[in-house]
């Protein structure tokens, strides 16, 4: 089985956000990995895809990643 690259982990974290994160852990740690296999520093999201996309939402989302090692930042869409 084939690791999952960063636009793929970054789906599967939408996906468990719309979920009630569901395996949130699990998906935080296979873009922590893809992101050190493909050299990139930050995740970057789009809020529009967040479930609470709000000011609040994102910096709880923020806190929440950079307590298990990734840095996150959205896109100004």
């Amino acid at each position: 089985m084939s690791e999952p690259t960063v636009a793929e982990a970054t789906d599967s974290i939408y996906a468990s956000l719309r979920a009630n994160n569901a395996d949130i852990d699990a998906h935080i740690a296979a873009l922590k990995a893809a992101l050190t296999r493909e050299g990139i520093e930050q995740a970057v999201f789009d809020p529009t895809r967040l479930v609470q996309n709000n000011r609040s939402g994102r910096k709880l989302m923020q806190a929440y990643f950079r307590q298990r090692g990734v840095s996150v930042r959205f896109s100004a869409t």
